[in-house]
């Protein structure tokens, strides 16, 4: 039997009484827009965090988006990120008329490099996005340190903690999503803003309804940004387990470590002063041919994969540039996501490593 690489089904299954509950208000009240599901949400999420403002969005990529417009950048503005990471980060770079700028990353956490940040900056540059990959928050102290504003993508990483603090509320703004499979998902699309900053905050709210202050007035150029109803019921029934999630990712994740320990791989290194939700497992095997060789057996053997990511941005067509950035290059061929879920068992993780163990013989 094929295991689940991301076992939605079974996190349902214990939720269902609280979430078919949730659905079913949002159905009999019938405000599938702005209902108040909405607000309920936002100010769980924003106490969760510890910050002041939370805004809901359609989407982890909308969050990006409308944080970006914001800051109220000029057209060729520089945004400095990484080009390890999915699509969208540069994507709302580019959507937004700015220009990303790559700064390479750490070859043991695949997270952006901050003491490389520096050396990137010029008078075109207006913010930093790093993202929080895998579900370990980048160096945040160090960039925010560099003064200017930030936008972490931690679209990997709610509920991860970074020197005490949440991911999310560590610097700018803080962008999440709640894709099905990401930590804390929904049923379909979702996402969310966070700040201290009422400004933006209120900047935020208006961008995401067509760039309204009222009914009707339209006082800055916006989007239809916002959260349906459904998918915020769906996020506030599976918050009542949430934490118990975390400590499960934490568990297991340290657990697949510690199973790792004895094999050929290079594990994801994770720093003193962090932890990681682990969004995705992922390990570093020593170079491509034996990716695509070990992902081939895993497959076969019922285990499924995934790779995040195989190309970097800076080597995607849409996004090229002609940089050199050899640690992301490398992790592109290296990196290998195994099966991961608050709900993995003992006995389907011991299946993975016992397959990972026989393809990498």
């Amino acid at each position: 039997m094929t295991l689940p690489f991301i076992d939605l089904k079974a996190q349902y299954a214990a939720l269902k009484t609280t979430i078919d509950a949730r659905i079913q208000r949002v159905l009999d009240h019938g405000q599938y827009i702005m209902g108040p599901e909405v607000k309920e949400l936002e100010e769980a999420l924003a106490k969760y965090v510890g910050v002041k403002h939370c805004i809901t969005v359609a989407s982890g990529t909308e969050a990006l988006l409308i944080a970006l417009m914001s800051l109220d950048l000029a057209p060729g503005d520089e945004i400095i990120t990484t080009p390890f990471t999915f699509a969208a980060t540069a994507e709302t770079i580019v959507l937004a008329g700015l220009k990303p700028v790559f700064v390479d990353i750490e070859p043991d956490s695949c997270n952006i490099d901050a003491s490389q940040i520096a050396a990137a900056i010029t008078p075109r540059t207006k913010a930093i996005m790093p993202v929080s990959l895998y579900g370990q928050v980048a160096d945040m102290d160090a960039i925010n340190a560099l003064g200017l504003p930030v936008i972490e993508d931690a679209a990997q990483s709610f509920g991860a903690s970074y020197r005490g603090k949440k991911s999310c509320g560590l610097s700018t703004w803080g962008a999440t999503s709640f894709f099905p499979s990401k930590p804390l998902g929904c049923y379909g699309d979702g996402g969310a803003l966070f700040t201290d900053d009422d400004k933006l905050a209120q900047a935020a709210r208006e961008i995401r309804v067509h760039g309204q202050s009222a009914r009707y007035t339209h006082t800055r150029l916006g989007v239809g940004g916002r959260m349906d109803t459904l998918q915020c019921a769906v996020v506030l029934g599976k918050i009542e387990r949430f934490e118990w999630e975390i400590e499960q990712r934490l568990k297991i994740g340290a657990r697949y470590q510690a199973l790792l320990a004895d094999l050929p791989v290079q594990r994801l290194a994770v720093r003193d002063d962090r932890d990681c939700v682990w969004a995705q497992f992922t390990l570093q095997l020593a170079d491509a041919s034996q990716r695509d060789a070990v992902q081939k057996q895993l497959n076969a053997a019922g285990v499924p994969t995934a790779i995040h990511y195989p190309r970097p941005l800076h080597r995607q067509p849409a996004y090229a540039q002609d940089v050199n950035m050899p640690n992301a290059e490398a992790a592109a061929g290296r990196v290998i996501s195994l099966p991961m879920s608050a709900d993995l068992s003992e006995a389907q993780q011991d299946a993975v490593i016992a397959a990972l163990r026989a393809a990498l013989q």
